[in-house]
Parts: C-alpha cells; sequence; structure tokens
C-alpha cells in the first residue's frame, strides 16, 4: 500500500511540475493516457492523483471532458490573498513565543538566499526558498490545522506567476517582498505579536498585489 501511495504522489508532483512550469495551462484539459505512458505507470495511481489535486483545488472535473486545469479570476484570488493573510498572521503570532535564536537565524539565511536568488534572476530558486523560509516558523506552529488550510490554499498559486517579459519589475517586486520578509524577522525577534499579525494580513499578503500578478 506504501508503494502505491508513493506511486500516487509522485503522479501529484509530476502534473504540479506541469502547472508551475506553464506546461500545463488554465481551461486545459489533463490528458490521462498520456500521463500514464510519460510516467509508464497504470491509470489507477493517474486518475487517483487527479482526485487529489481536485480536492486540493487545481484541477475542476467537468463532466464529459475530464479533469481539466483550474483557473483562478482576480477576485477569488483576491479573497484568497484575504484568507491567507489572516491564517497566516494567526500562525505566525501562535508561534512567535516558540521561536528560538537558531530559528531566527534559520529565516536570514533564506532571506540572503532569497537575495541572491533575485539577484541573479534564478526565480525557480526563489521559489523555493521563500517556502523554506515561512517553513521555519510554520513548521512549528501548534495548530496544525491551519498550517494545513494554509497549505491548501497556497496550491492556487503554483503556476509560475513570474512577469518575464519584465524581469526588471518582476525583481523589484520581488525586493519589496523580501524587504516584507526582513520585517516578520524583526517583529518575530522583539515579540511584537500584533504588529506582526497585522503585518502579515495587511502588508505581506495585500490583496491589492494580485493586480500585478499574470492569473
Amino acid at each position: 500500500m506504501s508503494q502505491y501511495l508513493l506511486l500516487k504522489d509522485h503522479v501529484y508532483n509530476y502534473i504540479v511540475e506541469q502547472i508551475n512550469n506553464n506546461e500545463l495551462l488554465s481551461g486545459s484539459k489533463v490528458n490521462e493516457s498520456a500521463i500514464s505512458e510519460s510516467l509508464n505507470v497504470s491509470r489507477t495511481p493517474v486518475r487517483e492523483a487527479l482526485i487529489q489535486l481536485s480536492s486540493d483545488g487545481l484541477l475542476e472535473y467537468v463532466p464529459r471532458k475530464g479533469f481539466v486545469i483550474k483557473g483562478l479570476t482576480k477576485e477569488e484570488a483576491k479573497e484568497t490573498f484575504l484568507i491567507i493573510g489572516t491564517l497566516d498572521g494567526l500562525a505566525a503570532s501562535l508561534t512567535a513565543p516558540l521561536l528560538n535564536e537558531k530559528h531566527l537565524k534559520e529565516m536570514e539565511f533564506y532571506v540572503q538566499s532569497i537575495d541572491l536568488a533575485i539577484n541573479t534572476e534564478n526565480f525557480n530558486m526563489y521559489h523555493k526558498m521563500q517556502e523554506e523560509f515561512h517553513n521555519v516558523y510554520l513548521s512549528i506552529c501548534p495548530n496544525k490545522s491551519i498550517v494545513g488550510l494554509l497549505h491548501q490554499l497556497e496550491k492556487k498559486f503554483l503556476k509560475n506567476m513570474y512577469n518575464l517579459e519584465n524581469v526588471e519589475f518582476t525583481k523589484e517586486k520581488l525586493r519589496q517582498t523580501n524587504i516584507e520578509h526582513k520585517k516578520m524577522i524583526e517583529l518575530f525577534r522583539a515579540g511584537d505579536i500584533d504588529v506582526l499579525e497585522k503585518h502579515m494580513r495587511d502588508v505581506h499578503w495585500n490583496s491589492d498585489k494580485i493586480d500585478i500578478i499574470p492569473l
């Protein structure tokens, strides 16, 4: 059974990677046969992965068509940002008393790595490092239900959101986001929980940022 679950997860990750790399676009049908042949697996783990992706909000099942990549309207994205900001702020406030200097040093390392990724225009590295930054405090958050909801909601933004037609504009926006990360560390270290929660909700996850994301 564990081997089967690992196989399903492999298919899941493969499809997520295609979405993230814009190889599967919003509204396009997922070809189960092609995935099965490409990965040399049976249709069963492919179907199980598709059902899980649908449950996570990345796909939707359309009668007589099958599973298609689910898109987001600007309004839906803004609503999701508001929810994520509220949950992330709450998670940060619950975790703040549990953080020690080792955790803060880890976050500082990831902030430096993010700066490097931006300067070298390595946007895949940027995505990974900012995930690791947030995982430092989320991994020790005492409320695992909040963390689970956050991870599920954030999957809606897996698609590459970087405007590669205007790299300098993208880099400037990412630098601003990393300044927000640095402010988070400052507030964590000061133990200023109320300001930290407001910063997460109203600044870091400000829904106005949606207007510059090519959904």
